[in-house]
């Protein structure tokens, strides 16, 4: 069956990639050049720390064997803060508490780098977090306003929709240009006045795939989009920071690592783990 999918799929390359452009595609990438500044960034010497989370877990007869960690990490990879905790559970939170530890993490960084980054969107954090959790993040972040988001991939539509846009708003932005630079600072007021997400995509050089860069709070100028890609352009490989890099392969949690976890507890050895954790 899997045969005759892919046959399937090379006879309608070009229709199903029509249906993704959508009929408004020219239009669409024009407006997006036309949104695009170009900007080379130059390095500038500061300091700068990565967030990252991560969760995993295991069913375990009836129960998870769960673990959580949460790093902030210097691009010279110095660790700040490692926070990390474990479980046998029947319903455990692991997304809420791994954005705790996130939090918790950007607490104690802020005061012990020039740049803190996130990783991911600050979308994710008010759409799925507990308001009290929401809350903290944006008090922490009005501290010294040194706290900034940026993710790899995007899934927002919120630039072309009035266009009739399908695809999200990076997928045109790539289309459109492949100049280093940054798009037009979008504001976005969904989660109200006080949590207003102001966004750009940027790319710091020729043809480098393109970031995502947000920022909390409204009234931003390009200036300081530019300063950002200044800050974040001598720390970068291949267009994304290093510090981010190096804080998810300290707080990857992999099936190999439940495994281990699962032997010091004993569990692998008892009836039924075989298949889960073997």
């Amino acid at each position: 069956m899997l045969n005759s999918v892919l046959k399937d799929a090379i006879q309608k390359r070009e229709e199903t990639l029509s249906i993704l452009k959508g009929p408004q595609f020219d239009q669409i990438v024009k407006q997006a050049k036309s949104n695009w500044i170009d900007f080379t960034p130059t390095k500038q010497e500061i300091t700068s720390s990565g967030i990252d989370s991560s969760f995993n877990s295991t069913k375990f007869q009836g129960a998870e064997l769960w673990a959580v960690t949460a790093v902030s990490v210097k691009s010279d990879g110095e660790i700040l803060v490692d926070l990390h905790d474990h479980g046998l559970d029947t319903n455990p939170e692991l997304a809420s508490l791994a954005s705790k530890m996130e939090i918790d993490a950007c607490v104690d960084s802020v005061n012990k780098t020039d740049l803190v980054l996130m990783d991911g969107s600050l979308y994710s954090q008010f759409l799925t977090r507990q308001k009290s959790l929401a809350d903290l993040l944006a008090s922490t972040i009005e501290q010294k306003n040194n706290v900034v988001f940026i993710s790899k991939t995007s899934n927002t539509k919120k630039q072309f929709e009035d266009l009739g846009a399908i695809a999200g708003d990076i997928f045109y932005y790539n289309h459109a240009t492949t100049s280093a630079g940054f798009s037009k600072i979008h504001e976005d007021s969904k989660f109200g006045k006080d949590k207003v997400i102001s966004s750009v995509f940027a790319r710091l050089s020729e043809s480098l795939p393109l970031i995502k860069i947000e920022l909390l709070g409204s009234g931003y100028q390009d200036n300081d989009f530019k300063s950002i890609l200044n800050k974040i352009l001598k720390n970068s490989i291949a267009g994304y920071p290093y510090a981010l890099k190096l804080a998810h392969n300290n707080c990857k949690i992999s099936n190999k690592d439940l495994t281990k976890l699962a032997n010091i507890h004993g569990l692998s050895n008892e009836i039924g783990s075989r298949e889960v954790l073997g």
